[in-house]
C-alpha cells in the first residue's frame, strides 16, 4: 500500500493522519480475500501487521502534534484574551475620552446657548429702545414743525395786520393831504370871486393872474 514504509522499520512521518491511516486499515481488511460459506476472510497478515505497527508508531508524534496545536491553542487564547483586554481597555478610555469631551461640548453648548438667549435680549432691549428713541424724535419733530407752524401763521397774521396799519396810515396821510389841498382850492376860489366883485359901479380891477404852487 502507498504510505505504508517497508516491514522491518516502521518509521512514522510528520503529519500523519491517523483517520487516514485507518481507513486505509479498513481497506486492506475489505479487499481481503473472502472464504465462502464461512463469513472469514483471508487477510495478509504482514500487511495488516505492518499497517498496525504503523499506526502504533504514528500515535505519538500524532499525540505530541496534537499537544503542541493544544499548547498553541491555548498561546492563542491567552493572546487573544490579552488582545481583547487591551481592546476593552482602548475602548474604556476611549469611552471615557467621548464622555469627557461630551461633557466639555455639552457645557460649551449650554454657554453658547447663553450668551446666544442673551445676544438675543439684549438686541430685543436695543431694538425697543431704539423704536422708543425714533418714535420720541418723530413726536419731538411733529411738535416742532407744529411750533413753527403757529409761529408761522402769528407773524403772518402780525405782518398782515402791520401791513394793514400802514396802509390805513398811508391813505389816512392822503388824504388828509388832498383835504388840506381841497380847502386851499376853495379858498383860493372864493379870494378870485370876492376879488372879481365891481363896487359902487366901477369896472374890475385887473388883477395879475398869479399861480400859486405848493
Amino acid at each position: 500500500m502507498n504510505g505504508i514504509p517497508s516491514i522491518g522499520n516502521p518509521e512514522p512521518t510528520a503529519g500523519v493522519d491517523i483517520q487516514q491511516e485507518l481507513n486505509r486499515l479498513e481497506d486492506l481488511v475489505l479487499s481481503s480475500l473472502r472464504i465462502p460459506l464461512t463469513g472469514r476472510t483471508l487477510i495478509d497478515e504482514d500487511k495488516l501487521l505492518e499497517q498496525l505497527d504503523f499506526i502504533r508508531l504514528s500515535l505519538p508524534t500524532v499525540f505530541q502534534e496534537a499537544l503542541d496545536i493544544l499548547a498553541q491553542k491555548n498561546e492563542i487564547l491567552l493572546e487573544a484574551e490579552e488582545y481583547g483586554q487591551q481592546v476593552v481597555d482602548v475602548a474604556q478610555a476611549k469611552r471615557a475620552q467621548i464622555l469627557a469631551e461630551s461633557d466639555i461640548v455639552r457645557q460649551a453648548q449650554r454657554e453658547a446657548d447663553q450668551l446666544r438667549r442673551q445676544v438675543q435680549d439684549d438686541c430685543e432691549t436695543m431694538m425697543q429702545d431704539t423704536l422708543a428713541e425714533i418714535d420720541r424724535k418723530r413726536r419731538a419733530c411733529q411738535q416742532e414743525l407744529e411750533e413753527m407752524r403757529q409761529t408761522a401763521i402769528s407773524q403772518a397774521e402780525e405782518i398782515e395786520d402791520g401791513a394793514d396799519k400802514y396802509a390805513d396810515n398811508v391813505l389816512a396821510n392822503i388824504e388828509q393831504d388832498i383835504q388840506e389841498m381841497l380847502k386851499i382850492i376853495t379858498n383860493g376860489r372864493k379870494q378870485l370871486n370876492s376879488a372879481n366883485v365891481p363896487k359902487n359901479g366901477d369896472h374890475p380891477q385887473q388883477r395879475p393872474h398869479n399861480s400859486k404852487k405848493r
